[in-house]
């Protein structure tokens, strides 16, 4: 039997804008993996994403600096560095950066994030 390994290298060169309201950059995303994405995620000052939801992926969020209200069906959190929330499968969620600088965190999805899975609320 031959393990399989994978190892990403991720280069901020490749960092994109995404429709949502931020700047994604895919740490792992990869259908040899399909069990889990990892991207970081940069949200500028004062941006709030748009209101979305995962369909059958579960999403978490890893706030590495800034700070932010979260808002997972409906309900507002402060976040800031350290913090993490989960957000179920289909539920509408939005971030907000409420700081002076870069809100960044790691958004971490099982299983791995595809573009199918993607639900823009706010149509």
């Amino acid at each position: 039997m031959t393990t399989q390994i994978l190892v990403q290298h991720p280069d901020d060169a490749d960092e994109y804008y995404f429709k949502e309201g931020c700047f994604i950059l895919e740490l792992l995303n990869s259908e040899k993996d399909p069990e889990v994405s990892i991207a970081r995620a940069r949200v500028s000052p004062g941006v709030s994403t748009r209101k979305h939801a995962l369909r059958g992926t579960t999403e978490r969020y890893v706030i590495l600096s800034g700070e932010g209200r979260v808002s997972i069906d409906g309900v507002d959190t402060t976040m800031h560095t350290g913090s993490v929330a989960v957000i179920p499968a289909g539920v509408c969620q939005s971030i907000k950066n409420t700081g002076a600088e870069d809100l960044v965190f790691l958004a971490i999805c099982s299983p791995r994030f595809t573009l199918a899975c993607y639900q823009d609320l706010e149509r």
